[in-house]
């Protein structure tokens, strides 16, 4: 895998403006352990490297065992690994990432709902939103995970 372009370099202001949603949600008041599971999750279902490296390392630096890591694509059989928030948090992350295929149906609204509240959804969707779209300029660009750029 090579790299394409450097978006970031390439088109300054886009990226400083993806920053600002980051630097929104690194204070918005969510556990940044939860959204570093959805990001990881997001970037699994979309197949990017780069965010699936990143994520699993900051989950690892956060303290998440590696057990808890691996089971992230199985969550929903993986029992009790996750707690009642993390489980709705993923659910809606793949849910809302398929939504060509999902359409976002109302029995996954009202799952959602019934552990966050208003302000904390929206974040919660806005972090997958913008996990999204970070995955979609890694794949596109073919932005090197640290482990690949290592070997």
């Amino acid at each position: 895998m090579s790299n394409r372009i450097d978006y970031a370099r390439a088109a300054p202001e886009g990226y400083k403006a993806f920053g600002g949603v980051h630097a929104y949600l690194h204070d918005c008041g969510l556990q940044h352990e939860l959204i570093d599971l959805v990001n990881l999750r997001v970037s699994q279902i979309n197949g990017c490297a780069y965010c699936i490296d990143m994520h699993s390392r900051d989950l690892i630096k956060r303290g998440v065992t590696v057990e808890k890591l691996v089971l992230v694509p199985v969550w929903h059989e993986a029992g009790a690994v996750f707690n009642a928030r993390e489980r709705a948090a993923l659910a809606w992350a793949e849910t809302v990432t398929r939504v060509s295929e999902t359409g976002v149906p109302d029995a996954s609204y009202k799952a959602i709902t019934a552990e966050f509240n208003e302000k904390e959804l929206s974040d919660l969707t806005y972090a997958i939103a913008l996990m999204n779209a970070f995955n979609r300029l890694g794949v596109s660009f073919r932005k090197k995970p640290a482990a690949a750029a290592k070997a």
